[in-house]
Order: C-alpha cells, then structure tokens, then sequence
C-alpha cells in the first residue's frame, strides 16, 4: 500500500497494455519498484480500444500511462515521466552524467539489441542470418559493459541503488529473448560467452517485484508462433 504522500501525488494512473508485450512489462516494472498503485487494463490488439487510439493515436500501440487524465506513450518515455513523477526509489540516477550514461545504454538496447531482435523473429533466410549477426554483435558489447559494471556487490547496473534504469529497459532478455530464439530457429544466449550477462539475468529475475511478473515460456512460445507465422505470411503474399 503507497504512503498517503504517494497516494496523493498518484491520482489516477491506469496502464493500457497487453500481456505478451516487453515494453508494457517495463511500465509495471517501473511502477511496481515506486510502489505506484494503478489500474490495468489488458488491450485486445485485434479490435483495439478507443481508449487506447484516443491515447495514442500516432503509434495506436501499447503501453500507453494515463495519469490523471494524461496519457504518455513509448515504454522509455513512460519510465521517465515516472521517475520524474515520483521521486521515492529513483530509476536514474540523481548525478548528471550517470544519468546521460544510463540514457546512452538504454539506446543502445533498443537499436542493437532489441530492434535487431524483432526482426531476427519477423524473417528468415539471409536477412534473418543479417538481423543474428547484428544481435550477437550487440550482445557483446552489453557482456562487456556487464563485466565492467556488475560483480559479486553490484549485481545490477543501476549500481548501489540496486535495480535502475539500464535493468528495466533490458530486462525484456530475461524471459523474451530464448522464446525468440526458439521460435526463430536460432542462439544468442551462450552462458560461456556471455558469463557476466548471464549472471544478471539470474539476479534480474529473482528480484521480488520482477519474479511473479515473468509469463511462461510455454505461453510466450505458442503465441509467437502465431505472430511470426502471421508476419512471414503477410512478407509472402506482398
């Protein structure tokens, strides 16, 4: 239950989302570490809400934050707005350039790790070995920045203050990323490669507000199947 401090400052929040989706559980995440109470409201992607395309209506996708009337979309905007909202158990670090570095490694997860991922899961053939190669090539560089930042005291990037920024944007890995390798037919992960990432990920998924949160892989799988399926037939009859 939130301080009656918190409570105030909360008003209405409301997260539209849908079940699968990485970039909502971020959202959650995020609120679930401020200990924000919200209202969630589970979208159907197939016949979106009006709630949700009056919310969004360039991108007409999920998550969208609605506080007090206000909505806010992309999952790291979202984050932000949230850190900024409310201030107990801060996200990002109060020092500047820390800040400026967390921000520098949450583009870099998004454009050489996730995106690369998505597509590798959306194609196949040549451009799915293309997308691979990109994706491991990202991986590396996020082992590397692990091995300098993480050890047996600070288990996490967001370093004394436990759980941050840089955990939240890439712990998407920790569930979605061996269901995208097992839908995709194809490796990322490789625990002797990759041994200090994999220690985080460990670490990222006993967190006590992150570890209910984790769907089934069994449940992920079956699903995107479905997608990808649906997507490489769309490429095919283009």
């Amino acid at each position: 239950m939130a301080s009656s401090s918190v409570a105030d400052q909360e008003g209405q929040v409301m997260l539209l989302g849908f079940w699968f989706s990485p970039f909502v559980k971020r959202v959650e995440w995020a609120l679930k570490f401020k200990g924000i109470e919200y209202d969630y409201v589970e979208e159907d992607l197939t016949n979106k809400s009006t709630l949700l395309l009056t919310s969004n209506p360039i991108h007409k996708k999920v998550p969208v934050l609605i506080h007090n009337g206000n909505p806010i979309a992309e999952s790291l905007v979202i984050i932000e707005y949230i850190d900024e909202t409310w201030k107990q158990n801060p996200i990002l670090s109060q020092d500047p350039y820390e800040r400026a570095m967390a921000r520098f490694w949450a583009n870099f997860i998004e454009q050489k790790v996730t995106e690369p991922a998505r597509e590798a899961l959306f194609s196949k053939g040549e451009q799915q070995e293309k997308k691979v190669k990109e994706l491991k090539e990202g991986m590396e560089v996020v082992e590397g920045e692990a091995k300098a930042k993480l050890n047996d005291k600070t288990l996490f990037f967001g370093g004394g203050n436990g759980v941050g920024y840089v955990d939240i944007v890439l712990g998407w890995t920790c569930n979605w990323m061996e269901t995208i390798e097992e839908v995709g037919g194809f490796k990322v992960l490789d625990p002797e490669s990759q041994p200090q990432f994999h220690k985080w990920m460990a670490n990222f998924r006993e967190v006590p507000f992150i570890k209910p949160t984790l769907e089934p892989k069994e449940k992920l799988v079956e699903f995107f199947r479905m997608i990808r399926q649906d997507r490489l037939g769309l490429v095919a009859n283009k």
